[in-house]
């Protein structure tokens, strides 16, 4: 198209003589009136919308070596948190089996012990009869002023060294302070000035014990000290 010369009035423009890169592409969206460009779809608010521009391609390899985003559960921690919580109980199930061991071990022990001294007990018992014996052969040689014979002395000693390896003891001697637990009190002699605890002053019979426990209690004649 032509423009017309100056001082001509413009021609008007006939269908055929517009050229298509004349006419500018139709679109809905708006341009921009400085650049030119168009300025995005508008929608029905009134708000332009840019079109976005296009990322790049990614691939599945790509996307599964990307890092976890924060609050996304990790499985190497979960199975070391499982770890360490089986590790506790294995270790809490080991404890308790020593010390049931332990307890295990203080039983059986302590029944050993009881067997043994009952069976100490019940071999000593019977003896006790013969040291009684043994204990009225001195007092009667001592009163007639004799001597015990040898070889009844040497039997006597052995079988008292004997016993007394094997845990019996004997105990009660005159002066001894009275005591329930202990001593078996036959009868009273009446008050005593020079005693100020009632007390053991004759002794019928010795007691023996095997440890702290009293195989027989020492028979005794006690006093009572003044009121």
């Amino acid at each position: 198209m032509t423009p017309a010369p100056d001082g001509q009035a413009d021609e008007p423009i006939q269908p055929e003589d517009v050229r298509p890169e004349d006419v500018a592409p139709m679109t809905d969206d708006p341009v921009d009136p400085v650049t030119g460009d168009a300025a995005g779809h508008v929608d029905e608010a009134g708000v332009a919308e840019t079109p976005a521009a296009p990322g790049p391609d990614l691939s599945p390899e790509d996307i599964e070596g990307r890092p976890q985003e924060q609050g996304d559960p990790d499985p190497a921690q979960d199975e070391l948190t499982l770890a360490r919580m089986e590790l506790a109980e294995r270790t809490a199930d080991l404890q308790r089996l020593q010390a049931e061991f332990v307890n295990y071990k203080r039983r059986v022990e302590r029944d050993r012990e009881l067997l043994r001294e009952n069976a100490t007990y019940a071999a000593l018992t019977p003896i006790i009869e013969v040291l009684d014996t043994i204990d009225r052969a001195r007092e009667s040689a001592q009163k007639s002023g004799q001597d015990l014979d040898d070889g009844f002395r040497a039997v006597a000693d052995q079988l008292e060294r004997t016993v007394e390896k094997l845990g019996l003891a004997k105990f009660g001697t005159p002066g001894d302070a009275f005591d329930p637990s202990l001593h078996e009190a036959l009868s009273h002699l009446g008050e005593d000035p020079e005693v100020e605890v009632t007390t053991c002053k004759v002794v019928a019979k010795a007691g023996y014990r095997i440890g702290d426990r009293v195989v027989r209690a020492a028979q005794v004649l006690v006093a009572d000290p003044p009121q």
